[in-house]
Order: structure tokens, then C-alpha cells, then sequence
């Protein structure tokens, strides 16, 4: 019986810590995915930026965010302010918001 509390005990110590590396890693895939699609503070780079991200521009809301998605897989990857413009609902004024936010890279 002493030999079997002993063999559980050692499982539980060698199992438990490959568990909870598991849980990290697969927790820290979406902020790998956020650290991409925002090179830097504040700012969005638009051609790898997912829905999520493209919301946190100023006056882009999820239907937006989803037509610059469609935008850039049916166009290519965005060169320029200009080009981003260019997207249905997307004007001058959400440019003009954001233009420090933004990058194409």
C-alpha cells in the first residue's frame, strides 16, 4: 500500500507541471497572434491584422473591420493610406483618425 501512495505521488509530480505547460502555451498563442498584427505600441498593421485588432481603430466597428479583411484577400496587402481608403466605408475621416496608428508592414 506504501508503494502505491509513493508511485501515485511520483506521477503527480512528474504529470502536473507537463499539464500546466500545456495550458501556457495554448494561452499564450492569441497574444502571439495580437503581437503580430501590432508591431508596435497602438499601432495596427493592417495587411496581418484579424478582425479583433482592426476594431480598435477609431470609428471601425466589426463590420468594418470585416470588410477590410475581405478588402485585403481579395487586393493584395495594403501599400498606403490610399489604398486603405479605398476600402467600402472606410474614408477619409477613418484615415485622418488613425493615421498614426496605422502600418502596412
Amino acid at each position: 500500500m506504501n508503494l502505491r501512495i509513493i508511485v501515485t505521488s511520483a506521477l503527480l509530480l512528474f504529470t502536473m507541471p507537463l499539464a500546466l505547460a500545456a495550458e501556457t502555451e495554448s494561452d499564450s498563442a492569441p497574444a502571439a497572434k495580437a503581437a503580430a498584427a501590432a508591431p508596435a505600441a497602438g499601432r495596427i498593421n493592417v495587411n496581418t491584422a484579424d478582425v479583433m485588432a482592426l476594431t480598435s481603430l477609431k470609428g471601425v466597428g466589426e463590420k468594418k473591420a470585416q470588410a477590410i479583411v475581405a478588402y485585403r484577400k481579395k487586393n493584395g496587402p495594403f501599400n498606403s493610406l490610399e489604398q486603405f481608403e479605398a476600402v467600402p466605408g472606410v474614408g477619409p475621416s477613418i484615415v485622418d483618425k488613425n493615421r498614426n496608428n496605422i502600418v502596412f508592414r
